[in-house]
């Protein structure tokens, strides 16, 4: 990838299951740029489900089904701001102010467009991934183990997934008024995904 010699930051935005970690792991290894992804900066709920024998917290069931679709995307969002953005922020100054060298691609949920467009650093470049509902409830649904669940445990992914793709909605209108880069991901390959992904990142830089 042939970035600016000024960008020391790539940013990788989008809702769940659209295939972050994937394009940013790809680009990381190919680059030799150190990868972060937001959710090991700060604990949420997280998701509904988890692999056999473990059970679903009762704390994160209550979450998911005490709270409205509307309620669960304020409070992730509120989430996001206060306690995984500053420490984006502390990242992005740290590598902006590095000596020049290898850099970082920070992906996350928690890169909200809004937070992002008041980062003031010619050294960041950033995209959000975006998908349609019927991908993101196959991915859901799919690695979720959906059709093997409770009527509670499928009410709890169900929850999750109104409220992914609401974020996805939002998301896709905050980017857009914003005119910040999203990208479909489609059917597409993890191969062809990274590949349209560096594309865009080679043209595209954050607007400060």
């Amino acid at each position: 990838m042939k970035t600016d010699q000024n960008t020391k930051v790539i940013l990788i935005g989008g809702a769940s299951h659209v295939g972050k970690s994937t394009v940013a792991e790809r680009m990381g290894t190919e680059m030799g740029w150190s990868v972060i992804s937001t959710d090991s900066l700060a604990r949420h709920p997280g998701r509904p489900w988890r692999p056999q024998p473990d059970v679903v917290p009762d704390h994160v069931a209550e979450h998911y089904l005490s709270l409205s679709v509307d309620e669960l995307l304020s409070d992730v969002l509120r989430h996001y701001r206060v306690n995984v953005w500053p420490k984006v922020e502390e990242i992005v100054v740290s590598y902006s102010n590095d000596a020049p060298g290898a850099g970082v691609i920070v992906e996350g949920s928690a890169l909200w467009p809004e937070f992002a467009i008041g980062l003031h650093s010619d050294g960041v470049a950033a995209l959000w991934l975006t998908a349609s509902r019927d991908v993101l409830t196959q991915r859901i649904y799919g690695e979720s183990l959906y059709h093997s669940k409770t009527v509670r445990g499928k009410m709890m992914i169900d929850k999750f997934l109104e409220r992914t793709l609401a974020y996805d909605a939002l998301m896709v209108e905050v980017a857009g008024r914003h005119g910040l880069a999203l990208v479909d991901v489609l059917q597409s390959s993890p191969e062809e995904l990274t590949g349209r992904c560096l594309s865009v990142l080679s043209v595209d830089r954050l607007q400060s």
